[in-house]
């Protein structure tokens, strides 16, 4: 089964190699010393750091898997300027009644709403993407639809 394209900033990307490096280093090795030490103490079968460190150990190469497979599928997007919203773009819109927001418009696994970073799968993105400055475009979102004038694009 074919995995879905997923989108990255060259910043999202340096985040998830920087993030896997560090799984795959100083992570495991402390993790590898917890199991040592684990071990050492004799019984397993009733030891609790044992299985805990069993389980964290399966919660680590699980991330790492996953990161790996992101890293191997995504498709990174540098920043063009264009007039029209991208993946990479950062927009500045405006709801009726309410002040200007800027967001980042990034793939689904960089997204962080509270950060700024909306994701181009998100009602706001599928709303924005393609559009151009002056454009009021509708999202629908899970409070009702919403009209956005897209202010400035960069």
């Amino acid at each position: 089964m074919a995995q879905p394209t997923q989108y990255l900033t060259p910043e999202g990307e340096a985040k998830l190699r920087a993030e896997l490096a560090e799984l795959t280093g100083p992570k495991r090795e402390e993790l590898a010393k917890r199991l040592r030490a684990a071990i050492q103490m004799g019984d397993l079968s009733e030891n609790a750091d044992y299985h805990k460190a069993k389980e964290d150990q399966s919660f680590l190469e699980g991330r790492i898997m996953e990161i790996e497979s992101i890293l191997r599928n995504a498709i990174v997007v540098e920043k063009t300027h264009s007039d029209e919203v991208t993946i990479g773009s950062r927009v500045t819109i405006q709801e009726e009644d309410f002040d200007p927001e800027t967001f980042h418009m990034v793939g689904a696994k960089e997204a962080d709403p509270r950060n700024g970073k909306i994701s181009n799968e998100s009602p706001f993105g599928i709303a924005l993407m393609g559009h151009k400055v002056g454009d009021v475009v509708e999202a629908e979102t899970p409070g009702g639809r919403v009209k956005l004038k897209i202010l400035k694009i960069e």
